[in-house]
């Protein structure tokens, strides 16, 4: 009987040890490519997705305003390929002795509000001697009339007086 059962054990061991068929490599590859094809068409749409702006088009140049400086100046709004809503922004206003430069990123995050990442100078000689005043990094601009103008947030210069720097669309 012991010899019957080691003969039995024996034989499992052989059979479940046996090399199964070639066929799950094949499965395995085939379903590898179906993943591929699935990951490629969801990027394709994804892609479209992101790449389309989902509030209105600011591209172009636009009114540009200080309430201290007389003339109105410029702002040019490039659009960044790929990128929804997102923009390239550069700009500036001279009147006399008086002028501001914009330049950096324009993010629209809603219909009211934009962020703005860059630097914004200011040269206005009756404001802290005449020293330039430069603001830098993330500042919002704002829109109260439906997105007609958007004025920035960060409104007190560095002599303490409120700057109202608008763009006008």
């Amino acid at each position: 009987m012991k010899n019957f059962l080691t003969t039995a054990a024996v034989l499992v061991l052989m059979v479940s040890c046996t090399k199964k068929e070639t066929s799950s490599a094949n499965n395995r590859t085939d379903s590898i490519k179906i993943v591929d094809s699935i990951n490629a068409a969801r990027t394709k749409i994804n892609d479209s997705i992101t790449s389309k702006n989902r509030f209105k088009d600011f591209s172009g140049t636009h009114k540009f305003t200080h309430n201290l400086i007389k003339n109105p100046g410029s702002v040019n709004f490039l659009k960044i390929n790929g990128e929804a809503d997102h923009y390239h922004i550069s700009g500036n206003i001279t009147s006399g002795k008086n002028n501001l430069k914009i330049k950096g990123f324009m993010a629209v995050v809603s219909d009211k509000y934009m962020n703005f990442t860059g630097e914004i100078t200011q040269h206005i000689p009756e404001n802290d001697g005449g020293k330039p005043y430069t603001r830098k990094g993330t500042k919002t601009f704002m829109s109260k009339d439906g997105g007609k103008t958007f004025r920035l947030q960060d409104m007190v210069n560095g002599s303490g007086f409120v700057d109202y720097i608008d763009i006008h669309f």
